[in-house]
């Protein structure tokens, strides 16, 4: 495939999770290129866990797209890399439980995931995080930004 940002009909989305605590206030962030814009979107929960945030952060994006499109999404999550491309299909399978035979953990946003990126053409890429990625840094701030906004909000209530 040529280079996702040459095409206008590519969308690229980096996503990203971010956690204080695990479980504790946690935050995503997605950052999006297509057709020479940009824009960025971030959003918070404030009991949560790391997987959930990456999880969160793809759902988000690929739910804010208005129409099916052709989407090149880049992770630095393993877990949902994995887990979109090599778990689910046997999870679905076996109906929703795991080759240990317990619960899939986390299953309403995989299910939630699945739906979101059954609308669209997805191309699901790995980066390696904090290794320099502009895109995948980008991501990570606003993952990073919604988390301190959980944590502030966190400390309002004690």
């Amino acid at each position: 495939m040529s280079k996702p940002d040459d095409h206008e009909d590519i969308t690229v989305i980096y996503t990203d999770g971010a956690c204080s605590g695990n479980p504790g206030p946690g935050g995503w962030g997605a950052y999006f290129q297509w057709g020479g814009h940009e824009k960025e979107m971030y959003g918070s929960e404030k009991e949560t866990t790391n997987n959930r945030m990456e999880l969160m952060a793809a759902i988000q994006a690929l739910e804010a797209l208005k129409r099916p499109m052709k989407v090149v999404l880049y992770t630095d999550s393993s877990y949902v890399r994995n887990g979109i491309m090599s778990w689910m299909a046997g999870w679905k399978r076996n109906g929703w439980i795991n080759s240990q035979k317990q619960p899939v953990k986390n299953a309403d946003l995989w299910r939630r995931l699945d739906a979101a990126a059954a609308r669209h053409d997805v191309e699901w890429r790995w980066v390696r995080g904090h290794a320099g990625d502009p895109g995948n840094e980008r991501a990570d701030r606003l993952a990073v930004k919604g988390r301190d906004e959980a944590r502030v909000a966190a400390a309002g209530r004690r």
